[in-house]
């Protein structure tokens, strides 16, 4: 199992930082071009809630399931994938109050790639593209809530 860790401090309120990532239209705002998401069933956020949603990688659809579990509308969630493109995944999303102004975000990724030819080829290059991601959920979610102050 290998594990993934993005830490960000946002010039934020914990409450502002929690609703922007509790908004079910946040998946889509954080995933960076070229990659599309689609969604195909999205419930809103809450214990054992389910986004089910296709990201377009170039004319590859990987289709995703994922369960929300550990549910704190104020300190985070955890999403476990239940069906995509991963052996196993599990995502720990947590809000940490620095004061009342700043916000960490901490990001908590462990997961096994696909052993199917095509999907372990997928899995391992999205596990390897994570920085990227990462680096533009930062970005996106800085200038959403800093700005906004």
């Amino acid at each position: 199992m290998s594990i993934y860790t993005h830490r960000m401090i946002v010039n934020a309120s914990l409450d502002k930082v929690a609703e922007f990532h509790n908004d079910s239209q946040a998946l889509k705002r954080l995933t960076p071009p070229p990659v599309i998401v689609q969604f195909n069933n999205l419930e809103p956020l809450g214990e054992n809630s389910i986004a089910d949603f296709t990201m377009w990688l170039g004319p590859l659809p990987v289709h995703w399931t994922a369960e929300h579990t550990r549910v704190d509308a104020i300190y985070g969630f955890t999403d476990t994938q239940i069906h995509g493109p991963f052996k196993a995944w599990v995502h720990r999303h947590s809000f940490n109050p620095l004061d009342e102004n700043h916000t960490e975000v901490l990001d908590e990724i462990q997961a096994e790639p696909g052993s199917h030819w095509l999907w372990g080829s997928v899995s391992r290059f999205m596990w390897l593209s994570l920085p990227v991601l990462f680096d533009h959920r930062e970005r996106v979610t800085k200038a959403a809530l800093e700005k906004a102050r």
